[in-house]
């Protein structure tokens, strides 16, 4: 045969097959039935991208950050900045501008700041005024910089001792997940009853709560003049009690007193689908009542399985524990969420632990490295794309 022909050959068999792809459909697909597919008007990858009126997948970044770390996050499609690391207290608009200005040069855009709240307002002592002082100047410097959201943290100690690694040996063999039980001993003494430390006071719950509504009566005006959001984290772990001292972050009753205390959108919460179960909480519907007071301001995504909540339990990978994530997801798309949303706490993987990347408070006691990190970011990004796709034609 010549190459004349070849081609001539070779031209027919392309033209056919492509007349028989336009054709022929398999039996019982849509188009073979002259119906519409699933999702018709999905344009791909346009109707699933984040955009102004989406949430936005955020990750824990410093206020300078290196190229590598950047690099690192925008290949996996991540540009939310949660600035964690700010300037000292009082923070000026100069500062922040120049932060803001630095971190989209290099293709990010920041979802919050997290901001320091001293011992000396939580616990009503005598400097508490001066560092409110400051605490109010830095909010007004946030709006004054763009910055949407500042994040906080309310509680006089944090019950870590209570945290160890739990290794899975049944599913995820050798995968290490971070798990609390506040009747470990450490000492010889159960975790729930560790003493105060040396010097810290002990408060009733009222005394905390009164100390509470001064700085939030003071702080959300301020915030909804200068058009800032500001979400405290809740006490994680949630244990009633820490080291003496009441945690009153630390239930849905607590949660929804904070919203009470202070009507405005500036006075909301991190809205944790993780540690709402921890605290036997079903996380959808939390959040869904929280949407409706327009009071989610931030969000992180994590999964966990419950023993006992507040007592016992374990940080498991998104898709392994006990709460519906596409639903979470879904139920901030539907909602018309629009802020960030940071999915923490990766687990152990091998990978990460042959590679040295496992570091953080969280190393000793089941926390992962970047391995994991990407494995819980794909899949909050396809839980993302699935709720999107699924309330664009709900």
């Amino acid at each position: 045969m010549t190459d004349h022909s070849r081609r001539g050959v070779l031209k027919l068999s392309a033209a056919a097959a492509a007349a028989s792809a336009a054709a022929v459909h398999l039996p019982g697909s849509a188009a073979a039935e002259g119906r519409p597919g699933p999702y018709p008007d999905v344009s791909w990858p346009g109707d699933v991208a984040e955009g102004p009126d989406t949430p936005k997948l955020c990750q824990w970044f410093s206020r300078n950050p290196d190229e590598a770390t950047v690099r690192r996050w925008r290949q996996a499609g991540v540009t939310g900045a949660l600035v964690t690391d700010p300037p000292p207290l009082p923070w000026s608009a100069a500062a922040l501008r120049a932060d803001r200005d630095r971190l989209e040069s290099q293709g990010l855009h920041i979802t919050a700041y997290l901001i320091a709240v001293s011992q000396s307002i939580v616990q009503g002592t005598a400097a508490r005024d001066a560092d409110l002082e400051k605490v109010i100047a830095s909010v007004r410097a946030a709006g004054e910089a763009g910055i949407p959201v500042v994040e906080y943290n309310w509680y006089i100690h944090r019950l870590t001792e209570g945290y160890y690694e739990q290794v899975d040996q049944t599913d995820r063999i050798g995968a290490g997940y971070t798990a609390f039980d506040a009747d470990r001993e450490v000492d010889g003494v159960k975790v729930k009853d560790l003493p105060p430390r040396d010097g810290t006071p002990v408060y009733t719950r009222e005394q905390l709560w009164e100390n509470y509504a001064y700085f939030l009566e003071r702080v959300v005006p301020v915030a909804e003049e200068a058009g800032v959001r500001l979400a405290v984290h809740p006490n994680d772990p949630p244990y009633q009690v820490s080291r003496g001292n009441p945690q009153i972050m630390g239930s849905v009753p607590d949660w929804q007193r904070m919203v009470e205390t202070v009507d405005s959108p500036s006075n909301g919460m991190t809205v944790h689908s993780g540690v709402t179960a921890e605290v036997g909480f079903d996380s959808v519907s939390f959040l869904r009542w929280m949407a409706r007071k327009d009071r989610v301001n931030h969000i992180h995504y994590r999964n966990v399985v419950v023993e006992e909540p507040h007592v016992r339990y374990a940080e498991v990978f998104p898709d392994n524990g006990e709460t519906d994530m596409f639903a979470f997801m879904r139920e901030l798309v539907r909602s018309g969420y629009h802020l960030g949303v940071l999915a923490e706490h990766p687990r152990a993987l091998d990978f990460d632990r042959e590679n040295g990347s496992i570091g953080g408070q969280y190393a000793d006691v089941g926390g992962g490295g970047h391995g994991g990190e990407l494995y819980d970011t794909g899949y909050a990004r396809a839980m993302l794309q699935a709720a999107m796709i699924t309330e664009k034609h709900r």
